[in-house]
């Protein structure tokens, strides 16, 4: 399924005219693994995180070198829970594991909220699908295909 994905993204972004670069690579398994491997800063990775809000699933978009806030998320949002997907639920939903997943949550049905941090950020790398692909895009780029809600949803780790 992942090369389903990535072609939904190409014909997603070719529908909208939106220019974008792809990279093949080795299998990545961490951000900043993908980030030395792009040859690109951390925070410009756009880190897809899926969540389950009271019993709504819910994609978070965030850099990469950033952590999920949930004590943020619950107070602005009003969810009374949050957890991380578990892999099986993440598979069940995309067809994808943790970390291949694009920040596209309407290619899955799912809400997506993205982090106003990122927009620091011109050009946003994710994994398209799979561990060995990645996409650059213009950040502007990203929000006017995706149209996120945006939201803060990260905070900087330590």
């Amino acid at each position: 399924m992942s090369s389903t994905v990535l072609a939904q993204i190409e014909e997603l972004l070719l529908a909208k005219k939106i220019a974008y670069n792809m990279l093949r690579h080795e299998p990545v398994k961490t951000s900043a693994e993908a980030a030395a491997v792009r040859g690109v800063p951390l925070a410009s990775g756009a880190k897809a995180l899926i969540c389950k809000c009271d019993k709504e699933m819910i994609m978070f978009v965030m850099p990469a070198d950033r952590r999920l806030a949930g004590k943020e998320i619950r107070r602005q949002t009003g969810y009374r829970k949050l957890r991380f997907a578990s892999e099986d639920e993440v598979w069940e939903l995309t067809g994808l594991r943790p970390g291949s997943i694009p920040p596209f949550g309407s290619l899955f049905s799912l809400p997506t909220f993205c982090d106003p941090a990122l927009a620091e950020n011109e050009r946003i790398n994710f994994n398209a699908g799979d561990h060995a692909v990645s996409i650059s895009m213009q950040y502007d780029d990203y929000l006017e295909t995706e149209a996120p809600n945006l939201l803060v949803c990260s905070e900087k780790t330590e």
